[in-house]
C-alpha cells in the first residue's frame, strides 16, 4: 500500500483543526467525509468558506461531505481523529472506528500531546495507527508531525508521509513521547515567557518584541498563546507537567486566572492582550 491508494479521507471532529484539515485535503482534490454534531457542522462549513478563495469554493464544497453518523467513513482509506484532547472522548471514537473501518484503513490522530502508544490501546490494529499532527491553521502551516507509536508499521509511516507531501506539507517523523517534539519545545518556550512576565522582568510587549525581532519569530510567545487559546495552552501544559514531571511546564497563576475568568485570547476578545471586536 502507498499513499496513492488513499482515495478518500474521513475526519472525526469539525472544530478548528478538523475543519482546517478537511479544507486542506479538499483543496488537493481529496473527497472528505467530515463527522461531528449538527451544531458543530453548521459552523464548520461557513468557517471553511471564509478561509477559501472564492474561485476555489465550489470545488472545495463539492468534495466535503458532512454527516453526524461515523459509519459514513467506512469506505475511507485514511481516517483522522481531531476531537477534543480528552482521553475518554478519543477512546470512544477509536472504539467505534475499529468496528467500522476496513481492515486496510489507516487511522491517525491529530492529538497534540497524548502519546500514540496510549491511544493505540483502543484501536483494533495498532500497526495501522499513528500520529498525524497538523499545526494551526492547517491551511497555512507547512509542518505535519508524523508520530510513530510503539507498534506503528513502516508502511503506515510511509503512507502518511507520502500523503503529507501530496498536500504540500513538510512531514517530520518523530518518536512517541508526551507532546512529541513540537509541543515539548513550544511549551518550554511559552512557559518561560509566562514566568518572565509573571516575575516582572519585562512586559508582555517587550517579551514578544525580543522574540520577533531578536529571534525572527513571526509572532511573540505571548501573542501566540492568545492566538492558540489560553484554555488549550493550560490544558497542554498541565498534561506535560503531569506526564513529564518537569516544572518548566508548570502553568503560572496568571495563566490559570485568565482561563478561569474566561479570557481565552483572540477567540474571546481578551487574554493576555485585548482585541477589537470583529
Amino acid at each position: 500500500m502507498t499513499f496513492r491508494d488513499i482515495k478518500k479521507v474521513g475526519i472525526i471532529g469539525a472544530g478548528t483543526m478538523g475543519r482546517g484539515i478537511a479544507q486542506v485535503f479538499a483543496l488537493f482534490n481529496y473527497p472528505v467525509v467530515l463527522i461531528d454534531r449538527e451544531s458543530v457542522l453548521g459552523v464548520a462549513i461557513p468557517k471553511i468558506k471564509e478561509r477559501t478563495a472564492p474561485e476555489l469554493w465550489d470545488k472545495v464544497r463539492s468534495l466535503i461531505t458532512t454527516d453526524t453518523d461515523m459509519k459514513r467513513v467506512r469506505d475511507c482509506g485514511l481516517i483522522i481523529e481531531a476531537v477534543y484532547e480528552e482521553l475518554d472522548v478519543k477512546k470512544e471514537v477509536f472504539a467505534s472506528l475499529s468496528s467500522i473501518c476496513a481492515p486496510t484503513a489507516i487511522i491517525a490522530t491529530n492529538t497534540s500531546a497524548i502519546p500514540i502508544g496510549e491511544l493505540a490501546r483502543f484501536v483494533k490494529d495498532p500497526s495501522r495507527f499513528a500520529g498525524m499532527h497538523f499545526m494551526n491553521p492547517p491551511k497555512v502551516m507547512k509542518l505535519v508531525e508524523v508520530v510513530r507509536g510503539p507498534e506503528t508499521s513502516d508502511e503506515t509511516i510511509e503512507v502518511i508521509e507520502g500523503l503529507a507531501r501530496a498536500i504540500e506539507k513538510v512531514p517530520a517523523i518523530v518518536g512517541d513521547t508526551p507532546g512529541f517534539v513540537s509541543n515539548r519545545l513550544l511549551f518550554a518556550l511559552l512557559g518561560e515567557a509566562f514566568r518572565v512576565l509573571e516575575s516582572g522582568v519585562a512586559t508582555k510587549a517587550s517579551i514578544d518584541t525580543v522574540m520577533k525581532y531578536g529571534m525572527n519569530h513571526p509572532m511573540g510567545p505571548i501573542e501566540l498563546a492568545d492566538f492558540m487559546g489560553l484554555d488549550i495552552c493550560l490544558h497542554i501544559m498541565e498534561f506535560l507537567h503531569k506526564s513529564l514531571g518537569d516544572d518548566k511546564y508548570r502553568p503560572t497563576e496568571e495563566l490559570k486566572t485568565l482561563v478561569k475568568e474566561g479570557k481565552l485570547g483572540r477567540k474571546t476578545g481578551e487574554g493576555f492582550y485585548r482585541y477589537a471586536a470583529r
